[in-house]
């Protein structure tokens, strides 16, 4: 494309941080002044800053409760991703873990999606279900739905010109559910505010984030409590009670914790210990970053993330035995602080922003 590309974003709901956000904030600054297309938006919900992007909204914004309750809206996401009204744009890219590839792209335009993970409400839908902590009612209702979605999502999928992998985990995943072949680009990591210490690590094992139970956060109670290994654990979640009643004596919860102070954890600590599967996984490469390394389960992101014998472990089974033999071995002056953070520079923001940029002047 030899002019300056007319762009489009294009993102499934604005009602909840996390990993995704991550990205569009990276994109809304890679493309300022390109609109914001979602289902809904809801700003008390979201950073401040969101409040001066053009953000435009489907009918979806009007459904009663639809910002604190979108799961149960899930049916109606086709339908208002495909009523979205793109023409003028030559560059639509979607950063997508739901419903939004399936936005109707204007003739000649270039529809790019970066592919944070295939709809997993459709294709991993008893995974999603634990995630989400959907209720046995919403069960019920969206079982039989969901091989009709399904058609439609890889109908959208086969729309869509050029797909963008975060993980060899999910460039898997988009060539088994959509039979499209995809381009990795890692996502962007803010590496900037985390620094390796020169005093050797105390004598605790970190483990925490969203304390749900997809992240296996029980795996790490349970191995150090049975090692007598001290544990701290930060973050909140629907699962914390249950954690502290798995917990031994050396198990700390300390609750949430602010970026200062987890800079300071991972810096000091042995190692972070990752016991879930992840599509990507930010929080080993902010260990990393702080020059410490990983024990993590030996699966989904981890794989691209984190160096074996170099920069951390991984466990082969996400039991307790399994992550017990590791960590009972384990030897933290092993490994060299300035290697963990070298591999977390590979994951820069930076680096990401050069990539995309790369690939968009290549296809669009």
């Amino acid at each position: 494309m030899s002019h300056s590309p007319h762009v489009a974003l294009i993102h499934d709901w604005l009602n909840q941080v996390g990993g995704a956000e991550n990205v569009l904030e990276t994109l809304v600054q890679m493309f300022p002044g390109a609109p914001v297309f979602t289902s809904m938006y809801a700003p008390e919900k979201m950073p401040a800053q969101y409040r001066q992007w053009d953000i435009r909204t489907s009918f979806m914004q009007r459904l009663p409760g639809v910002t604190a309750h979108h799961q149960a809206y899930m049916p109606l996401y086709p339908l208002a991703f495909s009523r979205m009204d793109l023409r003028g744009y030559d560059l639509i890219l979607s950063n997508k873990s739901g419903f939004c590839h399936g936005v109707p792209a204007p003739a000649g335009a270039t529809h790019i999606c970066y592919c944070l993970a295939p709809t997993r409400f459709l294709w991993q839908y008893d995974a999603y279900r634990q995630r989400e902590a959907l209720g046995a009612a919403v069960d019920i209702i969206l079982k039989p739905v969901i091989t009709l979605l399904r058609h439609w999502d890889y109908a959208a999928a086969q729309r869509v010109q050029h797909f963008i992998a975060i993980s060899t985990e999910i460039q898997e995943r988009i060539r088994r559910y959509y039979g499209r072949e995809s381009t990795i680009i890692y996502p962007p990591v803010d590496i900037a505010r985390f620094r390796p210490r020169a005093e050797a690590p105390d004598n605790y094992f970190l483990a925490g984030g969203r304390l749900i139970p997809y992240k296996r956060t029980d795996l790490a109670v349970r191995a150090c409590s049975e090692l007598g290994l001290r544990l701290l654990v930060y973050g909140a979640g629907r699962d914390r009670a249950a954690l502290e009643r798995l917990a031994g004596p050396t198990v700390t919860f300390l609750g949430r914790v602010s970026w200062d102070e987890l800079a300071g954890l991972y810096a000091g600590a042995r190692a972070f210990i990752f016991p879930g599967l992840e599509d990507f996984g930010i929080a080993p490469l902010e260990a990393q970053a702080a020059g410490r390394p990983v024990i993590a389960f030996r699966g989904g992101g981890a794989l691209d993330t984190v160096l074996p014998g170099k920069t951390g472990e991984f466990f082969a089974e996400q039991t307790v035995e399994s992550l017990a033999a590791v960590l009972a071995n384990f030897d933290p002056a092993a490994y060299d602080p300035v290697a963990c953070r070298a591999n977390a520079e590979q994951f820069r923001t930076e680096r990401f922003e050069s990539e995309l940029r790369e690939f968009v002047l290549r296809n669009a």
